[in-house]
């Protein structure tokens, strides 16, 4: 019998984001950059975001949105964390078309999760990556908020 499958939230990822870059209709969809210039760490670990990095995203024809974010972050006691964020965002079209235009939608209504994958030579933040992640996200006009949760 396999072990049954759950998660516990962990912390929270608030990422403030800059202008979008976009690099224009590339063949399999609107290549877009998104700077990730803060932010802050809450809950069971907590620090800064890193001022550098980005959210690299493919609009899809239908606008499924692939996402990509390579960022930082500082924990209080000093450890960086390197993170890589692959995920995707979907929902009716609409919606969507509001969120890139920077207006408000709920974000109960648009399916947003990732996967992070976290880097650290931090022996006390070695755990990050012993487990496997899932984000459940939401996105706002100046930032990306990730609630993380640890699959156990």
């Amino acid at each position: 019998m396999t072990p049954i499958l759950e998660t516990k939230y962990v912390f929270t990822v608030t990422a403030r984001i800059g202008d979008v870059v976009t690099a224009g209709e590339t063949g399999i969809g609107v290549r877009r950059i998104i700077p990730i210039i803060g932010g802050e760490v809450t809950g069971a670990i907590a620090g800064k975001v890193l001022p550098f990095g980005a959210d690299f995203q493919t609009i899809r024809p239908n606008e499924l949105i692939d996402l990509e974010a390579k960022y930082a972050f500082e924990t209080d006691d000093g450890a960086v964390v390197y993170v890589e964020n692959k995920g995707m965002r979907f929902g009716p079209v609409d919606l969507l078309q509001k969120l890139k235009r920077g207006e408000p939608v709920d974000p109960k209504l648009i399916y947003f999760r990732t996967v992070p994958r976290f880097e650290t030579g931090h022996e006390k933040y070695r755990w990050l990556m012993e487990h496997i992640f899932v984000g459940s996200a939401a996105r706002h006009a100046d930032r990306v908020v990730i609630d993380v949760h640890q699959v156990v």
